[in-house]
């Protein structure tokens, strides 16, 4: 299950854990939310100690709110036709986190225009920028979206617009398709220096019957500082699950 190589790729490169500090900050006094971010999974999903996957009970899915036409073009949909199987992304990722694609680990680069958020998987990345600039209109829809951030204390906002259809909400089959009238609003909060909290609200009015407010979902800082670099490429794939195997064995 390619789900599995991703909890697999997490255990290739470790460091001593971080203790737990104060919330660092960047030089323009915000909250500084670099570094490698992870649920606390290593191979075939086992929780290291301190691992908090949800921040909230589960809620509603994205699917679970189709008005009557989506539930019919979903009813005609199965596993094979997961674009992901093209190597296409996810609109929002596969556990409920955006910047994780169809993996299970990020990377964020913060500098003063930008926030990065590099995904392990498929070696995508979200470009966000901070300055004030608005949402571009002359560009076309894209698989990830237009993202624009701000500042709200300390928490960063992203709103996210023009979106492409040809995407998945999710991945590893889960039927969940949207349209281009996709808007989602995400806020990232460090709640220590060592857990980033994420919530997001989602809209979609030609698939909807109402807007999806998404589980909080609580991020760990990771044991390691750089993230793999997967494409979609089958025997790359497999490569990297084998080493990654081998060595976490090891430390059984």
């Amino acid at each position: 299950m390619r789900i599995a190589a991703f909890f697999l790729l997490a255990g290739l490169v470790t460091l001593p854990a971080v203790a737990q500090t104060k919330i660092p900050r960047a030089a323009d006094g915000n909250p500084d939310l670099s570094g490698v971010w992870w649920r606390g999974n290593d191979v075939g999903g086992k929780p290291i100690p301190g691992a908090q996957p949800f921040a909230g009970p589960p809620g509603p899915t994205f699917a679970s709110l189709y008005n009557d036409a989506a539930k019919a073009k979903a009813a005609k949909l199965v596993d094979k036709d997961d674009p992901t199987l093209q190597c296409r992304p996810t609109a929002f990722g596969t556990l409920n986190v955006r910047m994780f694609d169809v993996g299970a680990v990020a990377q964020i680069v913060q500098s003063p225009k930008f926030i990065t958020m590099l995904q392990e998987t498929y070696h995508g990345y979200i470009l966000i920028p901070t300055d004030g600039r608005p949402h571009r209109d002359n560009i076309p829809p894209s698989y990830r979206g237009d993202s624009v951030g701000k500042w709200d204390g300390d928490t960063f906002v992203v709103d996210v617009n023009n979106f492409t259809d040809d995407t998945w909400m999710l991945a590893e089959g889960r039927v969940s398709h949207h349209s281009d009238a996709l808007h989602i609003v995400e806020r990232y909060r460090l709640v220590d220096a060592n857990t980033l909290e994420i919530q997001a609200h989602v809209e979609d009015p030609k698939v909807l019957t109402k807007a999806w407010d998404v589980p909080a979902q609580l991020l760990l800082r990771a044991p390691f500082d750089q993230i793999m670099d997967l494409i979609c490429s089958g025997v790359e794939t497999q490569e990297l699950m084998d080493v990654a195997a081998e060595q976490n064995a090891a430390k059984k």
